[in-house]
């Protein structure tokens, strides 16, 4: 079916953030109102979109109404409207953290804003695989203007780190890409399925060599083990609320990988079939240890958070790496769960170093804060989560994770990795609430504004529980992924079941063309 709404959560940030840029004379308060309104609605947009394709359904919008594989096509799935509604409530959050006062530390944050949703929605939706090289580089080009809005040293170290190695991941892309056309004649992911599992022997070699460039890329996207060393300081540098909205840029990568290789790469392909499966799981592994220690290592509130990032795309892809119905269920799960509480800590973890002054986020003993015991509820709180204790949906996810694999060969190497970085997760975020918290020292009047640490202007606060709230709410959303848990995973196991039986997908897109 050819659904017009498919295209709408691609063009309406497109379009918001034109009339962002035309509005930029008419006052911050008007840009504000817009933006929020413009989130708003894309909000609810995700939602109506999930609803209609809960039941299987899958559509499919032709650009300019050329059939496919000849035209570009977007592609609505269960996988893809789910990204959509995650990527709308961060989005929706951290722009309300943001009219605070740091979207106006520097320019067209606003319009930024829009154009990064834009990315990432397009992303989530393009069935074509060099509209999704266009995406990720618009994807760079807003996360690099977001990346150093206010300026600072610091910040500005990070964001050529960061855009010098997604260049080169983008370079790498365009070899991967240009391999495949080259070989098979089109870029239509459902076309490029058929096509990699009927491959003559003498290209297969080629084709394998495309695909495991392609996930080098999505590897470098989400952060995986070796690829990650541009993560901590990107997200520890930049402003609170765009850490918070880049807690969904990983899950881009990981998107990716399950996408394109459930699809293209899956138990289907024949010759090139599970492609990556040696690779996927042990660097998942590999990447959870890593992130964990660098958690332990942490001198700074902020760079700790950027390590459970990079733990909990470990996590992610463990789920997917084991690659059966029940853990891509799992991990589908666990990967909304990982993105609010990220995003929540980060938020919290502004507000701690703003009311500590100079003492910013470092792990010193400091002066007692404004609104210390709610913080340091939040705080708690937001531990438990992101270290899977129970009863809360982290602790949901890693046992959905833990029992999907059960069964798998691999399974001691998956329990006692899960099981001691989540025990050394405990300890770190222990001692850093203990030393933010209950070493305190001295009390004094709540501060207004942040220390400079290098990373960028000092924006301010407003006292009190504006900033708090939004925290609240998106915890709270991880609440009610806990509450809801039984449905929550009915739905993603669905999904699962949508995606390693592609098909139906395929036939969507190619059914009316062949």
């Amino acid at each position: 079916m050819i659904s017009h709404i498919a295209i709408l959560p691609v063009i309406w940030p497109l379009l918001m953030g034109a009339l962002l840029l035309l509005l930029q004379k008419q006052g911050l308060q008007t840009v504000r109102a817009v933006s929020i309104a413009s989130v708003s609605i894309l909000t609810v947009l995700a939602g109506y979109l999930l609803n209609i394709v809960n039941d299987g359904e899958i559509l499919v919008y032709e650009l300019g109404n050329w059939p496919p594989p000849f035209g570009i096509v977007l592609v609505a799935d269960r996988l893809a409207a789910w990204m959509l509604l995650i990527t709308a409530l961060v989005s929706a959050f951290a722009l309300l953290y943001a009219i605070q006062g740091t979207d106006s530390d520097g320019p067209h944050f606003h319009v930024l804003f829009q154009l990064q949703l834009f990315g990432l929605n397009g992303a989530f939706l393009t069935g074509d695989l060099f509209n999704l090289f266009v995406f990720f580089e618009i994807l760079l080009l807003a996360s690099y203007g977001l990346l150093l809005h206010g300026g600072g040293r610091l910040r500005t170290i990070a964001g050529l780190h960061f855009v010098i190695i997604n260049l080169v991941g983008s370079t790498l892309f365009l070899f991967a890409v240009g391999t495949l056309y080259g070989l098979l004649g089109t870029l239509n992911m459902a076309d490029l399925a058929v096509k990699a599992a009927g491959a003559v022997d003498d290209d297969v070699a080629l084709i394998r060599a495309a695909g495991l460039l392609l996930f080098a890329v999505f590897a470098l996207k989400a952060a995986l083990l070796p690829l990650y060393l541009w993560l901590p300081a990107a997200y520890a540098h930049t402003t609170a609320p765009v850490a918070a909205l880049f807690a969904i840029m990983t899950k881009v990568g990981a998107y990716s990988i399950l996408r394109v290789y459930t699809l293209i790469f899956g138990s289907q392909a024949g010759s090139v079939a599970d492609l990556i499966a040696p690779w996927l799981l042990p660097l998942a592994l590999a990447t959870l240890i890593a992130g964990v220690l660098g958690v332990l290592a942490s001198t700074h509130l902020r760079q700790q958070i950027a390590y459970l990032v990079i733990a909990s795309i470990g996590t992610l892809l463990i789920a997917f790496g084991i690659n059966t119905h029940t853990s891509i269920a799992a991990g589908l799960f666990y990967l909304p769960h990982s993105t609010f509480a990220a995003a929540a800590f980060f938020l919290l973890a502004d507000i701690i170093a703003t009311r500590r002054s100079e003492m910013s986020d470092r792990f010193e003993p400091g002066p007692v804060i404004a609104h210390h015991r709610i913080t340091g509820v939040l705080f708690f709180i937001a531990a438990i989560l992101i270290a899977g204790l129970p009863p809360l949906s982290g602790f949901v996810g890693k046992l959905l994770i833990l029992q999907a694999a059960i069964p798998h060969a691999a399974l001691p190497w998956i329990m006692g990795a899960m099981l001691i970085t989540s025990l050394l997760t405990i300890i770190a975020l222990a001692r850093s609430g203990s030393m933010l918290f209950y070493r305190a020292q001295l009390p004094q009047a709540p501060h207004t504004a942040g220390g400079d640490d290098g990373s960028g202007s000092q924006h301010i606060l407003t006292p009190g529980f504006s900033g708090l709230a939004i925290v609240v709410c998106l915890l709270a959303l991880c609440v009610v992924l806990t509450i809801g848990a039984g449905a929550v995973s009915e739905f993603a196991l669905a999904t699962a079941n949508q995606l390693l039986q592609p098909e139906d997908y395929v036939q969507s897109v190619l059914g009316t063309a062949r």
